[in-house]
């Protein structure tokens, strides 16, 4: 058995159950951005030196996949439709709350690009924001699926803005994008 079966050269590719849809599919989009995603967080992960945010981001790399099938999977597949539960959302949320309560965390616009690892997990962020609105996309388009989806992508996001500015401030670098000299109201930290 071979990776290149050839069944995609006319630009078509399977969903989850073996239904066969173009490559072009708003459905094809979202899942693929995800497995853009799943390889960003691992970059991060491959050049980080935090073990626990290592480990915490290989977690939500494995989860990735089961978000990635819940949209993959049309409901007329004969294969069920994985579940991204509550739990899955609450531990995102959980470690959001943890990372904010470790004190100096930055509170503010951040400029990335402070530390490799830092942008590495912006870069992921970016990638996160842009699968979440591929996902409200498909919702949009009338194609059910899951509240918890798009609720994981949203925390997900936040967490991986917040794994940057964790690294940055265990590095003592200043990522701050206004400072004293440059003030201005204060916005949402991850968009």
């Amino acid at each position: 058995m071979s990776i290149a079966t050839m069944r995609g050269d006319g630009g078509q590719t399977g969903l989850s159950g073996g239904i066969r849809v173009s490559k072009s599919s708003p459905r094809v989009e979202a899942f693929g951005t995800l497995d853009e995603l799943i390889s960003a967080m691992g970059f991060a992960r491959a050049i980080c030196h935090n073990e626990e945010l290592c480990a915490a981001t290989k977690r939500i790399q494995k989860e990735l996949f089961k978000v990635a099938s819940a949209i993959s999977t049309p409901p007329e597949s004969p294969k069920g439709i994985p579940v991204v539960d509550d739990a899955m959302v609450d531990a995102l949320t959980a470690h959001v709350h943890q990372i904010e309560a470790i004190p100096g965390m930055l509170n503010d616009w951040s400029l990335p690009g402070e530390d490799p690892v830092s942008a590495a997990f912006d870069v992921a962020r970016t990638i996160c924001r842009r699968s979440e609105r591929l996902v409200v996309g498909l919702g949009e388009n009338g194609l059910p699926l899951q509240p918890n989806v798009l609720r994981y992508l949203n925390r997900l996001s936040d967490l991986l803005w917040l794994f940057g500015r964790q690294v940055e401030k265990e590095m003592g670098k200043d990522a701050r994008l206004r400072d004293e000299n440059t003030p201005g109201p204060k916005w949402s930290r991850a968009w």
